[in-house]
Protein backbone atom coordinates (compact mmCIF):
# COMPACT_ATOMS: atom_id res chain seq x y z
CA UNK A 1 0.00 0.00 0.00
CA UNK A 2 2.56 2.18 1.07
CA UNK A 3 4.92 1.16 -2.49
CA UNK A 4 1.56 2.25 -4.43
CA UNK A 5 0.95 5.59 -2.74
CA UNK A 6 4.58 6.25 -3.28
CA UNK A 7 4.57 5.32 -6.89
CA UNK A 8 1.21 7.29 -7.55
CA UNK A 9 3.46 10.46 -5.71
CA UNK A 10 6.55 10.21 -8.45
CA UNK A 11 4.64 9.80 -11.04
CA UNK A 12 2.63 12.95 -9.92
CA UNK A 13 6.10 14.57 -9.68
CA UNK A 14 7.11 14.04 -13.16
CA UNK A 15 4.08 14.87 -14.99
CA UNK A 16 4.29 18.38 -13.16
CA UNK A 17 8.12 18.25 -13.98
CA UNK A 18 7.53 17.49 -17.64
CA UNK A 19 4.75 20.64 -17.88
CA UNK A 20 7.16 23.04 -16.39
CA UNK A 21 9.71 21.58 -19.01
CA UNK A 22 7.38 22.14 -21.65
CA UNK A 23 6.01 25.54 -20.07
CA UNK A 24 9.79 26.75 -19.90
CA UNK A 25 10.05 25.55 -23.64
CA UNK A 26 7.47 27.08 -24.86
CA UNK A 27 8.42 30.33 -23.06
CA UNK A 28 11.55 30.12 -24.48
CA UNK A 29 10.49 29.81 -27.80
CA UNK A 30 8.32 33.14 -27.60
CA UNK A 31 11.04 34.98 -26.13
CA UNK A 32 13.24 33.68 -28.74
CA UNK A 33 11.15 34.69 -31.87
CA UNK A 34 10.15 37.76 -30.55
CA UNK A 35 14.22 38.87 -30.08
CA UNK A 36 15.11 37.47 -33.10
CA UNK A 37 12.36 38.93 -35.21
CA UNK A 38 13.62 42.61 -33.82
CA UNK A 39 17.01 42.00 -34.54
CA UNK A 40 16.32 40.81 -38.31
CA UNK A 41 14.40 44.14 -38.42
CA UNK A 42 16.87 46.29 -37.20
CA UNK A 43 19.66 44.36 -39.44
CA UNK A 44 17.30 45.07 -42.47
CA UNK A 45 17.15 48.67 -41.98
CA UNK A 46 20.87 49.23 -40.98
CA UNK A 47 21.29 47.38 -44.74
CA UNK A 48 18.88 49.54 -46.32
CA UNK A 49 20.58 52.26 -44.99
CA UNK A 50 24.09 51.33 -46.15
CA UNK A 51 22.42 50.53 -49.49
CA UNK A 52 20.92 54.45 -49.77
CA UNK A 53 24.06 55.97 -49.45
CA UNK A 54 25.72 53.45 -51.64
CA UNK A 55 22.51 54.53 -54.22
CA UNK A 56 23.69 58.09 -53.58
CA UNK A 57 27.47 57.37 -54.65
CA UNK A 58 27.29 55.46 -56.96
CA UNK A 59 23.94 53.94 -57.89
CA UNK A 60 21.90 57.29 -58.52
CA UNK A 61 23.37 58.35 -61.74
CA UNK A 62 24.16 54.40 -63.30
CA UNK A 63 20.28 53.45 -63.12
CA UNK A 64 21.11 50.57 -60.05
CA UNK A 65 18.08 50.74 -57.45
CA UNK A 66 18.31 49.40 -54.19
CA UNK A 67 15.05 48.26 -52.13
CA UNK A 68 14.09 47.36 -48.73
CA UNK A 69 11.70 44.14 -47.75
CA UNK A 70 10.40 44.52 -44.34
CA UNK A 71 10.59 40.39 -43.55
CA UNK A 72 8.98 41.14 -40.10
CA UNK A 73 5.94 42.21 -40.89
CA UNK A 74 3.37 39.38 -40.13
CA UNK A 75 2.30 36.65 -43.43
CA UNK A 76 5.33 38.27 -45.29
CA UNK A 77 8.16 36.37 -47.09
CA UNK A 78 10.71 37.37 -49.47
CA UNK A 79 9.31 35.25 -52.39
CA UNK A 80 5.65 37.10 -52.11
CA UNK A 81 7.79 40.68 -52.65
CA UNK A 82 9.41 39.60 -55.69
CA UNK A 83 5.83 38.01 -56.82
CA UNK A 84 4.54 41.62 -56.21
CA UNK A 85 6.46 44.20 -57.78
CA UNK A 86 3.88 46.79 -56.68
CA UNK A 87 5.20 46.08 -53.22
CA UNK A 88 9.22 47.24 -53.25
CA UNK A 89 10.17 50.45 -51.87
CA UNK A 90 12.87 52.08 -53.25
CA UNK A 91 15.69 52.72 -49.96
CA UNK A 92 16.26 55.82 -51.38
CA UNK A 93 12.99 58.30 -52.14
CA UNK A 94 13.65 60.52 -55.13
CA UNK A 95 14.66 64.44 -53.71
CA UNK A 96 12.34 67.41 -54.39
CA UNK A 97 13.58 69.63 -56.43
CA UNK A 98 10.95 72.09 -56.76
CA UNK A 99 11.57 75.27 -54.98
CA UNK A 100 8.71 77.04 -53.09
CA UNK A 101 7.00 79.39 -55.23
CA UNK A 102 7.54 83.03 -54.34
CA UNK A 103 4.33 84.81 -52.64
CA UNK A 104 2.64 87.38 -55.07
CA UNK A 105 3.55 90.58 -55.32
CA UNK A 106 1.42 93.14 -54.08
CA UNK A 107 -0.15 95.80 -56.31
CA UNK A 108 2.56 98.81 -57.03
CA UNK A 109 0.95 101.73 -54.86
CA UNK A 110 -0.87 104.43 -57.68
CA UNK A 111 0.87 107.10 -55.30
CA UNK A 112 4.33 106.01 -54.72
CA UNK A 113 5.76 106.89 -50.92
CA UNK A 114 9.04 107.95 -52.40
CA UNK A 115 8.78 110.25 -54.55
CA UNK A 116 10.18 113.27 -54.26
CA UNK A 117 8.09 116.25 -55.81
CA UNK A 118 9.55 119.78 -57.06
CA UNK A 119 12.76 118.81 -58.66
CA UNK A 120 16.22 120.88 -59.61
CA UNK A 121 16.90 120.13 -63.10
CA UNK A 122 20.07 122.42 -65.04
CA UNK A 123 22.00 121.07 -68.21
CA UNK A 124 25.32 123.49 -66.83
CA UNK A 125 27.16 120.39 -65.32
CA UNK A 126 28.73 118.05 -68.06
CA UNK A 127 26.91 114.97 -68.41
CA UNK A 128 29.11 111.23 -69.40
CA UNK A 129 27.37 108.01 -70.43
CA UNK A 130 29.44 106.20 -67.92
CA UNK A 131 28.58 108.34 -65.27
CA UNK A 132 24.99 108.01 -66.10
CA UNK A 133 25.31 104.26 -66.00
CA UNK A 134 26.87 104.27 -62.36
CA UNK A 135 23.87 106.32 -61.24
CA UNK A 136 21.83 103.70 -62.37
CA UNK A 137 22.90 100.31 -61.48
CA UNK A 138 19.76 98.55 -61.17
CA UNK A 139 18.61 99.12 -64.85
CA UNK A 140 19.28 96.38 -66.84
CA UNK A 141 20.35 96.13 -70.85
CA UNK A 142 18.51 98.22 -73.26
CA UNK A 143 17.00 100.13 -70.53
CA UNK A 144 14.93 97.83 -68.83
CA UNK A 145 13.43 98.00 -65.14
CA UNK A 146 11.18 96.81 -63.32
CA UNK A 147 9.99 97.05 -59.15
CA UNK A 148 11.52 94.24 -57.53
CA UNK A 149 9.00 95.16 -54.19
CA UNK A 150 5.30 95.44 -56.03
CA UNK A 151 3.26 94.70 -59.16
CA UNK A 152 3.52 97.29 -61.40
CA UNK A 153 -0.13 98.30 -62.97
CA UNK A 154 1.14 99.41 -66.56
CA UNK A 155 3.81 97.94 -68.62
CA UNK A 156 5.70 101.06 -70.02
CA UNK A 157 7.40 101.79 -73.35
CA UNK A 158 9.10 105.31 -73.18
CA UNK A 159 9.84 106.08 -77.82
CA UNK A 160 11.89 109.17 -78.32
CA UNK A 161 12.43 110.16 -81.80
CA UNK A 162 15.91 110.76 -82.70
CA UNK A 163 18.37 112.25 -84.83
CA UNK A 164 21.96 114.03 -84.22
CA UNK A 165 20.77 114.41 -80.03
CA UNK A 166 23.74 112.84 -77.99
CA UNK A 167 24.03 115.43 -75.50
CA UNK A 168 20.70 115.92 -75.17
CA UNK A 169 19.76 112.00 -74.61
CA UNK A 170 22.61 111.70 -71.88
CA UNK A 171 20.97 114.69 -69.72
CA UNK A 172 17.33 113.06 -70.49
CA UNK A 173 18.90 109.53 -69.35
CA UNK A 174 20.12 110.95 -66.20
CA UNK A 175 16.87 112.32 -64.68
CA UNK A 176 14.58 110.11 -66.04
CA UNK A 177 15.57 106.73 -65.05
CA UNK A 178 15.64 107.78 -61.03
CA UNK A 179 12.44 109.13 -61.69
CA UNK A 180 10.29 106.55 -63.33
CA UNK A 181 12.31 103.87 -60.61
CA UNK A 182 10.44 105.93 -58.09
CA UNK A 183 7.21 106.06 -59.57
CA UNK A 184 7.41 101.78 -59.73
CA UNK A 185 6.79 101.49 -63.52
CA UNK A 186 8.18 98.67 -65.45
CA UNK A 187 9.80 100.45 -68.41
CA UNK A 188 11.97 100.02 -71.25
CA UNK A 189 13.44 103.04 -72.98
CA UNK A 190 13.22 102.92 -77.32
CA UNK A 191 15.25 105.54 -79.22
CA UNK A 192 14.11 105.45 -82.36
CA UNK A 193 16.39 106.97 -84.59
CA UNK A 194 16.19 108.39 -88.13
CA UNK A 195 19.14 107.11 -90.75
CA UNK A 196 20.25 109.20 -93.39
CA UNK A 197 19.88 113.58 -93.75
CA UNK A 198 16.40 113.50 -95.40
CA UNK A 199 13.76 115.58 -93.91
CA UNK A 200 12.61 114.57 -90.05
CA UNK A 201 9.64 112.67 -89.94
CA UNK A 202 8.49 112.90 -85.72
CA UNK A 203 5.38 111.21 -86.06
CA UNK A 204 6.69 108.52 -88.30
CA UNK A 205 9.62 107.55 -85.99
CA UNK A 206 6.66 107.24 -82.98
CA UNK A 207 4.70 104.93 -85.29
CA UNK A 208 8.06 102.81 -85.88
CA UNK A 209 8.55 102.72 -81.77
CA UNK A 210 5.21 101.05 -80.91
CA UNK A 211 5.30 99.21 -83.40
CA UNK A 212 9.00 97.50 -82.40
CA UNK A 213 8.56 98.22 -78.97
CA UNK A 214 5.95 95.35 -79.31
CA UNK A 215 8.65 92.88 -80.58
CA UNK A 216 10.43 93.42 -77.64
CA UNK A 217 8.09 93.38 -75.02
CA UNK A 218 3.74 92.64 -74.26
CA UNK A 219 3.62 96.70 -73.55
CA UNK A 220 0.34 97.72 -72.80
CA UNK A 221 0.89 101.78 -72.88
CA UNK A 222 3.08 103.93 -74.48
CA UNK A 223 4.65 107.06 -73.72
CA UNK A 224 6.08 109.59 -76.16
CA UNK A 225 8.76 112.11 -75.49
CA UNK A 226 10.83 114.45 -76.72
CA UNK A 227 14.50 114.05 -75.93
CA UNK A 228 15.14 117.80 -75.09
CA UNK A 229 11.76 117.54 -72.37
CA UNK A 230 13.04 116.76 -68.78
CA UNK A 231 9.61 116.85 -65.85
CA UNK A 232 10.36 119.15 -62.97
CA UNK A 233 8.23 117.05 -60.66
CA UNK A 234 8.15 113.15 -60.25
CA UNK A 235 4.54 113.29 -59.20
CA UNK A 236 3.68 113.66 -63.20
CA UNK A 237 3.34 109.95 -63.53
CA UNK A 238 4.30 108.10 -66.41
CA UNK A 239 2.00 105.77 -67.44
CA UNK A 240 -1.34 105.48 -69.05
CA UNK A 241 -4.67 106.71 -67.89
CA UNK A 242 -8.39 106.23 -68.73
CA UNK A 243 -8.06 108.92 -71.43
CA UNK A 244 -5.48 109.96 -73.93
CA UNK A 245 -2.88 111.78 -71.71
CA UNK A 246 -0.90 114.84 -72.12
CA UNK A 247 2.29 115.28 -70.08
CA UNK A 248 4.54 118.31 -71.02
CA UNK A 249 1.43 120.73 -70.29
CA UNK A 250 3.54 123.88 -69.14
CA UNK A 251 6.77 124.28 -70.47
CA UNK A 252 9.21 127.04 -69.78
CA UNK A 253 9.40 127.78 -73.01
CA UNK A 254 5.70 129.00 -72.64
CA UNK A 255 6.17 130.91 -69.87
CA UNK A 256 5.07 127.82 -67.96
CA UNK A 257 1.65 127.83 -69.25
CA UNK A 258 -0.25 125.81 -72.39
CA UNK A 259 -0.17 127.48 -74.99
CA UNK A 260 -3.54 126.82 -76.85
CA UNK A 261 -6.25 124.23 -75.77
CA UNK A 262 -5.53 121.67 -78.36
CA UNK A 263 -2.13 121.38 -77.77
CA UNK A 264 -0.92 118.05 -77.25
CA UNK A 265 2.95 118.25 -77.92
CA UNK A 266 6.39 117.68 -75.86
CA UNK A 267 5.17 114.49 -74.08
CA UNK A 268 2.08 112.06 -74.24
CA UNK A 269 0.68 108.98 -74.10
CA UNK A 270 -1.42 106.60 -74.74
CA UNK A 271 -2.67 103.02 -73.87
CA UNK A 272 -2.09 100.25 -76.80
CA UNK A 273 -6.48 100.25 -76.84
CA UNK A 274 -6.22 103.93 -77.23
CA UNK A 275 -3.43 104.06 -80.09
CA UNK A 276 -4.97 101.21 -82.13
CA UNK A 277 -8.35 103.35 -81.97
CA UNK A 278 -7.24 106.73 -83.15
CA UNK A 279 -5.22 104.39 -85.83
CA UNK A 280 -1.73 105.38 -84.29
CA UNK A 281 -0.35 108.55 -85.88
CA UNK A 282 0.37 110.27 -89.28
CA UNK A 283 2.97 109.60 -91.34
CA UNK A 284 2.80 112.32 -93.58
CA UNK A 285 4.03 115.06 -91.64
CA UNK A 286 7.63 115.38 -93.13
CA UNK A 287 8.61 118.54 -91.50
CA UNK A 288 8.70 120.66 -87.69
CA UNK A 289 4.87 120.92 -86.59
CA UNK A 290 1.52 119.85 -87.27
CA UNK A 291 1.73 116.18 -86.28
CA UNK A 292 0.75 117.08 -82.49
CA UNK A 293 -2.56 118.88 -83.47
CA UNK A 294 -3.29 115.89 -86.16
CA UNK A 295 -3.47 113.68 -83.17
CA UNK A 296 -5.51 115.74 -80.50
CA UNK A 297 -7.69 115.89 -83.82
CA UNK A 298 -8.04 111.91 -84.21
CA UNK A 299 -8.64 111.64 -80.27
CA UNK A 300 -11.17 113.79 -79.91
CA UNK A 301 -12.71 112.88 -83.59
CA UNK A 302 -12.72 109.25 -81.95
CA UNK A 303 -14.78 110.11 -78.54
CA UNK A 304 -11.66 110.38 -76.17
CA UNK A 305 -10.34 113.56 -74.32
CA UNK A 306 -7.22 114.28 -73.04
CA UNK A 307 -6.29 114.07 -69.65
CA UNK A 308 -3.67 116.98 -68.31
CA UNK A 309 -2.09 116.87 -64.23
CA UNK A 310 -1.95 119.67 -62.44
CA UNK A 311 -0.58 122.60 -64.01
CA UNK A 312 1.66 123.15 -60.89
CA UNK A 313 2.86 119.05 -61.49
CA UNK A 314 3.18 119.55 -65.11
CA UNK A 315 5.70 122.08 -65.39
CA UNK A 316 8.80 120.98 -68.07
CA UNK A 317 12.72 122.38 -68.87
CA UNK A 318 13.31 122.25 -72.16
CA UNK A 319 17.40 122.12 -73.17
CA UNK A 320 17.94 125.24 -75.13
CA UNK A 321 19.21 123.97 -78.83
CA UNK A 322 18.98 125.33 -82.53
CA UNK A 323 16.83 124.34 -85.05
CA UNK A 324 17.83 120.82 -86.50
CA UNK A 325 18.85 120.91 -89.84
CA UNK A 326 15.98 119.41 -92.23
CA UNK A 327 13.55 119.58 -90.00
CA UNK A 328 12.47 123.00 -90.86
CA UNK A 329 8.78 124.12 -90.67
CA UNK A 330 6.58 122.17 -92.95
CA UNK A 331 4.38 124.43 -95.20
CA UNK A 332 1.79 122.08 -95.59
CA UNK A 333 1.07 121.05 -92.26
CA UNK A 334 -2.10 123.74 -91.54
CA UNK A 335 -3.76 122.03 -94.46
CA UNK A 336 -3.10 118.69 -93.46
CA UNK A 337 -4.72 119.41 -90.15
CA UNK A 338 -7.92 120.34 -91.33
CA UNK A 339 -8.46 117.27 -93.42
CA UNK A 340 -7.59 114.96 -90.05
CA UNK A 341 -11.17 113.61 -90.54
CA UNK A 342 -10.65 111.98 -93.96
CA UNK A 343 -7.32 111.08 -93.47
CA UNK A 344 -6.79 109.43 -90.07
CA UNK A 345 -8.46 105.44 -91.28
CA UNK A 346 -5.82 105.49 -94.38
CA UNK A 347 -2.86 107.52 -93.27
CA UNK A 348 -1.55 105.81 -89.90
CA UNK A 349 -0.46 102.79 -87.98
CA UNK A 350 -1.98 100.62 -90.69
CA UNK A 351 -0.25 102.27 -93.35
CA UNK A 352 2.92 102.36 -91.83
CA UNK A 353 6.27 101.12 -93.94
CA UNK A 354 9.83 101.42 -92.60
CA UNK A 355 13.17 99.68 -93.20
CA UNK A 356 14.43 97.92 -90.40
CA UNK A 357 18.55 98.87 -90.26
CA UNK A 358 19.48 97.37 -86.64
CA UNK A 359 18.47 97.06 -83.15
CA UNK A 360 21.02 97.29 -80.42
CA UNK A 361 20.37 97.17 -76.47
CA UNK A 362 22.75 99.71 -74.75
CA UNK A 363 22.66 99.58 -71.17
CA UNK A 364 20.66 102.26 -70.53
CA UNK A 365 18.23 102.04 -73.79
CA UNK A 366 17.71 100.35 -76.25
CA UNK A 367 18.41 101.89 -80.15
CA UNK A 368 16.63 101.38 -83.31
CA UNK A 369 17.85 102.66 -86.49
CA UNK A 370 15.64 102.57 -89.31
CA UNK A 371 14.96 104.46 -92.53
CA UNK A 372 11.66 105.98 -93.39
CA UNK A 373 11.64 107.42 -96.75
CA UNK A 374 11.58 110.49 -98.53
CA UNK A 375 8.66 113.13 -98.17
CA UNK A 376 6.89 113.59 -101.37
CA UNK A 377 8.13 116.29 -103.84
CA UNK A 378 6.07 119.86 -102.55
CA UNK A 379 3.99 120.81 -105.06
CA UNK A 380 5.14 123.84 -107.30
CA UNK A 381 3.84 127.20 -106.41
CA UNK A 382 1.62 129.29 -108.90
Amino acid sequence: MTRLMLGRTLERICKGVLLLCLLHFLIMMILYFDVYSQRFDLFSRFNNGRNGSRSNVSGAGSGHHYYYYNLSRPNTTLASYLATGEQLVPSVQPENTQTPSPKPLPPCPENPPGLVGRLLIEFSSQMTMERVQKENPNVTEGGRYTPPDCRPRWKVAIIIPFRHRENHLKYWLHYLHPILRRQKIDYGIYIINQLGEDTFNRAKLLNVGYTEALKDAEYDCFIFSDVDLIPMDDRNLYHCYDQPRHFAIAMDKFGFRLPYAGYFGGVSGLSKKQFLKINGFPNEYWGWGGEDDDIYNRITLNGMKVSRPDVRIGRYRMIKHERDKHNEPNPQRFNKIQNTKNTMKKDGISSLTYRLVQVKKYPLYTNISVEIGKPPPRPIKG
